[in-house]
């Protein structure tokens, strides 16, 4: 597992987004990243979540952060749940090596197979500034996410 905590370099990864265009974090540099991983599309608490993300999107572009959201869920899942929803923020997989960004992120459940409830906020160098981890059950409060955001510029 990798260290994730604040003042650590956040793991490099690229994913490939609901479009199967890749994403590479450290091509994000340059400008803060919001790294949000969540446990699977469609469910309930996700769901929630994703949309309060979604309506706070545009405050996050204000700031000039890079929205991810992180699941192990397929791109063709992915695709159809960011139609259905009209997310505006790229929905990246995890699918293959199952679950490898979120390991390196310490915030996989290898006995349920998905990502736990992990956010990560990282400053334009790569560098984790905060993170917050919530249970699976819970959902988070994505504001508290902007106004860590906010703080960094």
């Amino acid at each position: 597992m990798t260290n994730t905590a604040a003042g650590a370099r956040a793991p490099d990864f690229t994913l490939d987004d609901q479009h199967g265009r890749p994403v590479t974090l450290s091509a994000l540099r340059g400008g803060p990243v919001l790294v949000v991983f969540y446990p699977l599309a469609f469910s309930g608490v996700c769901s929630g979540e994703l949309t309060e993300l979604a309506g706070l999107y545009p405050r996050f572009a204000e700031v000039g952060v890079h929205v991810l959201a992180v699941s192990v869920d397929s791109t063709f899942a992915l695709r159809t749940w960011s139609d259905r929803e009209g997310f505006p923020f790229r929905l990246l997989s995890d699918f293959w090596p199952h679950g490898a960004v979120a390991e390196a992120y310490g915030v996989f459940d290898d006995r349920r197979g998905v990502a736990r409830r992990g956010t990560f906020l990282l400053d334009t160098g790569g560098v984790v500034r905060w993170s917050d981890h919530t249970p699976v059950s819970e959902p988070r409060e994505m504001g508290r996410a902007l106004e860590q955001a906010r703080s960094l510029v």
